[in-house]
């Protein structure tokens, strides 16, 4: 089978934006998959949230993060993107970072300009590094990227600038034209404020040829658009960060609140609809196969 990063390279070089769900661990991964979306993202907001229970601001660890990437992509076979962060330091932390992503089977990493440590986007105190610092983080990035011989098969690098919150729209086309000059496989700006500031992004990009990131958070910054219209304007990609790990914290919220009364939620699950989700039937019997092949084997003997 081809590398997830091949695959994930491919889905970026048709025409159209395609869809992309938020996982915070195995279990959304595997539901992503299994709803049929050809990618997922591993979001460090939604992660943070879910593993350690804390604010996106640089509180979860590049370890914490690796692991739930590596338990992501034993359940699945689609790519998966790695929110990277700032690389967790400078340009060697950067090399670090994107290497141990690259070899657990990550297709792509999407590494940002700000400083640690960092804040979820979309919130306050957002500030970027110096442009210098910025473009060697993603020159170590572009040389680590490049250690895997096949293009096809090399990690896909989405640099990520926040100026736009931090500094200025100016400041953020600055930024986005140095990263396609730099090598940057697709690039991201987090919390435009308007159509026109995506269009903006998109058209620069695209004299490099460039892909584009979009990210639809509600309640955000960023005007939030349908696959047709981020097409339109020209994104390649459209993330949606916060719908799974949002219907989980309230479905938790509402089934703890009838718990309290004794009352266990009705209609919204089976004990064999979660038995089929996490693979009861595959497990027991692929346990039977080798049962059966280890008996018929030792009589023979």
């Amino acid at each position: 089978m081809s590398s997830r990063a091949s695959r994930l390279r491919a889905l970026l070089s048709v025409p159209g934006a395609v869809p992309m769900p938020s996982c915070h661990d195995a279990l959304s991964a595997l539901l992503i998959e299994q709803a049929g979306f050809e990618v997922a993202f591993m979001s460090g907001f939604t992660t943070s949230a879910a593993r350690i229970a804390r604010p996106d601001c640089g509180l979860i660890s590049y370890a914490e993060m690796l692991d739930t990437a590596r338990l992501c992509l034993e359940v699945t076979s689609i790519p998966l993107i790695v929110d990277g962060d700032n690389g967790y330091g400078n340009a060697m932390n950067v090399q670090r970072t994107l290497r141990g992503y690259r070899d657990a089977g990550v297709a792509g990493i999407l590494l940002e300009d700000q400083k640690v440590p960092k804040s979820c986007g979309h919130v306050q105190n957002k500030e970027v590094v110096s442009r210098g610092e910025a473009l060697s983080r993603l020159r170590a990035a572009v040389l680590a990227r490049d250690e895997t011989p096949k293009k096809e098969d090399q990690i896909v690098i989405i640099a990520r600038t926040d100026s736009r919150q931090a500094v200025s729209m100016e400041e953020t086309l600055w930024r986005i034209e140095a990263f396609c000059k730099l090598g940057a496989d697709m690039v991201f700006c987090d919390a435009l404020q308007s159509n026109e500031e995506m269009r903006q992004v998109c058209s620069l990009a695209a004299k490099y040829k460039v892909p584009v990131l979009a990210n639809m958070l509600e309640s955000g910054k960023t005007p939030i658009l349908g696959l047709e219209e981020l097409t339109n304007i020209g994104f390649k990609l459209s993330v949606y960060p916060l719908p799974l790990l949002g219907v989980c914290i309230t479905a938790m919220q509402k089934a703890l609140k009838g718990l309290k009364e004794g009352n266990v939620p009705e209609n919204d699950y089976t004990f064999g609809g979660i038995k089929d989700v996490v693979g009861f039937s595959k497990y027991f019997n692929d346990l039977k196969t080798f049962e059966t092949y280890g008996v018929d084997f030792s009589k023979q003997q």
